[in-house]
């Protein structure tokens, strides 16, 4: 079943989901089975493992040059999602990013999938500021809508090399990102919205929304999109702050404004314990405003924050 067709069942409510981040290298998978045991009691519809790229460290060696090494901290997300499958029955939607992974290697992650019965993606360009010239520079798709056509190509059965084979019994299936606030690098949003049409139009069956702490932006951009003729699930992203610092981070890494009357209140914070019960508060308060909005489903991103989480689901499933 796709995860469009396991979250748009009215009879179970508004549908949870999680993201997951996969362990640092030299940690046990039971850290990734830990968050998934936490909070399994709110029947996760699908959970998300995030795909990260190898990156090039300076390492100084015994004549003291320094080198340049490609270093992969965290493990791909193919034998994790597999992991999950077996160990849980959830099903598991690994990250398919565009940078810093060639087109070569997504083909052999796609047969790797395909042969453990993962059929559900989803499909991002990545983070490439991290990247440095000779990575971005492998053969990479640019954009998330050229990963797009490889996908849709494998579910035909054509290689990246033309040739064909059998295409897959089950086709694989994905969401996509989208941008409440905007992308960075979207002029405005109308360009936006066109970007988002465009992924719908290419096959994503459905979307997640970036993390956002204003519903009034939310609300907004599924308006505009479903006027611009975008009727797939747009599944809001949620994260609750549970670090003091996240009042000016988060607005940096993710773009995602902080409302004021949200950033007041972290500005008293003295400590972080102080600054996770403000978020707590108040992620749970969004989370039902969007309930009673009948959203379709709440997708958390859990990075650091399992026990909040946890705290916010609890109250409102």
């Amino acid at each position: 079943m796709k995860i469009s067709e396991l979250i748009n069942n009215p009879s179970s409510g508004t549908a949870f989901s999680l993201e997951i981040l996969p362990p640092l290298k030299g940690q046990s998978i039971k850290q990734v089975f830990k968050t998934i045991d936490r909070l399994k009691e709110f029947n996760p519809r699908y959970i998300n493992i995030t795909t990260h790229h190898s990156e090039n460290v300076y390492k100084e060696d015994a004549d003291g040059i320094f080198r340049k090494v490609n270093v992969r901290k965290r493990p791909g997300s193919v034998a994790i999602a597999a992991a999950i499958q077996s160990k849980y029955g959830i099903k598991a939607v690994p990250h398919i990013i565009c940078k810093g992974f060639s087109k070569e290697e997504t083909e052999y992650a796609l047969i790797d999938l395909e042969f453990l019965g993962v059929t559900d993606l989803l499909l991002l360009r990545g983070d490439g500021s991290k990247l440095d010239t000779d990575q971005r520079n492998m053969n990479s798709h640019q954009h998330a809508t050229d990963l797009q056509l490889q996908i849709n190509d494998y579910n035909k059965g054509i290689a990246l090399d033309g040739s064909t084979f059998e295409a897959p019994e089950t086709p694989f299936t994905y969401g996509m990102a989208c941008y409440p606030e905007k992308h960075e690098e979207s002029p405005n949003m109308d360009t936006e919205i066109l970007y988002t049409k465009m992924k719908v139009d290419n096959g994503a069956d459905y979307l997640v929304t970036q993390m956002f702490f204003d519903n009034s932006k939310y609300f907004d951009f599924v308006r505009r999109c479903r006027e611009a003729g975008i009727t797939v699930p747009i599944i809001p992203g949620i994260k609750p702050i549970h670090l003091k610092n996240q009042l000016t981070v988060l607005p940096k890494i993710f773009r995602s404004d902080i409302p004021e009357d949200l950033a007041v209140e972290l500005r008293k914070c003295k400590d972080d314990a102080q600054a996770k019960e403000v978020g707590v508060e108040w992620c749970t308060q969004q989370c039902k405003e969007l309930k009673a909005n009948k959203v379709i489903g709440l997708h958390f991103y859990t990075l650091m924050a399992t026990e909040s989480v946890y705290r916010v689901a609890k109250e409102i499933y």
